[in-house]
């Protein structure tokens, strides 16, 4: 890695006015979550799903809450109490600090379902889930379109079968089955009211902004699934900003964009950034 390129993120942090966070799977793996990356990735997160033989993509899709709940639930069930036991990594808590010191503000674009950067004490004002919210339900059914949150909802899973104990998660209003409020594979029923609301509010501030200078901060966005890179991307050629892409294994920055690649993971290089 050249180090003239981390003295040069740390230049564009120290001069921006305000700055974009975006965080994908990858953010995570310092506070010990898994990335998913791949089957192989995937089944050594969960090796009783290489024995059922169920894939990742498998298992993220609204068809295992229609032909089997207890197995979809299982999934969900079991992420959701991950993610409520897992302490966010330090590099959480000075990407906070530094955001918070920017005169112009700052916003948040994440794919992560985990709630992290809410644990963490970012403002919920300034955050983007752009797959949804592990920490919300909608009804399964869509007898509404009311999303409300999961509180202490807790999923009891069987860890030999990851099949979920019922009673599973019910609808308040009409009692059928719910459903985390995630953008899951091939999911055409995904309210995404709150995440669209989100949004708005981003590109609010966003437009506001004008020419004043930003840095963007990229953590843990791989090619697999593209949608945070391709907002870091998008975002630094409309307000010609400089992008830190850290990342590593996929750091490549993209073409016509001025910006540094770190092969970083997320914690250590927000420590080089921050310090």
């Amino acid at each position: 890695m050249n180090e003239g390129e981390v003295r040069q993120a740390r230049e564009w942090c120290a001069e921006a006015e305000a700055v974009v966070i975006t965080a994908g799977a990858g953010m995570g793996v310092d506070s010990g979550l898994p990335d998913f990356r791949g089957n192989e990735g995937f089944w050594k997160a969960y090796p009783p799903y290489e024995r059922l033989g169920f894939s990742f993509m498998e298992m993220a899709s609204p068809s295992r809450f229609s032909d089997a709940p207890e197995l979809g639930w299982g999934f969900y069930g079991h992420r959701l109490d991950l993610y409520r036991r897992t302490t966010p990594h330090e590099g959480f808590r000075l990407l906070r600090e530094y955001a918070a010191s920017r005169p112009l503000g700052y916003g948040v674009f994440t794919s992560n379902v985990d709630g992290h950067f809410h644990d963490s004490g970012f403002d919920a004002r300034h955050i983007v889930e752009c797959h949804g919210s592990i920490r919300h339900f909608q009804c399964f059914q869509e007898c509404s379109a009311a999303i409300w949150e999961a509180g202490e909802a807790e999923v009891i899973v069987d860890p030999e079968t990851m099949r979920a104990q019922p009673p599973l998660p019910a609808c308040p209003q009409c009692g059928g089955l719910a459903r985390p409020n995630i953008l899951m594979f091939g999911d055409w029923h995904w309210i995404a009211r709150r995440t669209s609301a989100q949004e708005a509010r981003l590109r609010k501030w966003l437009s506001a902004l004008g020419a004043e200078r930003m840095v963007i901060l990229e953590f843990g966005a791989g090619t697999a699934i593209s949608t945070v890179r391709h907002f870091s991307e998008t975002l630094a050629k409309q307000h010609k900003a400089p992008l830190v892409r850290v990342n590593p294994r996929e750091s490549q920055r993209p073409p016509g964009v001025d910006g540094v690649s770190l092969p970083l993971g997320a914690l250590e290089a927000i420590e080089r950034l921050m310090l």
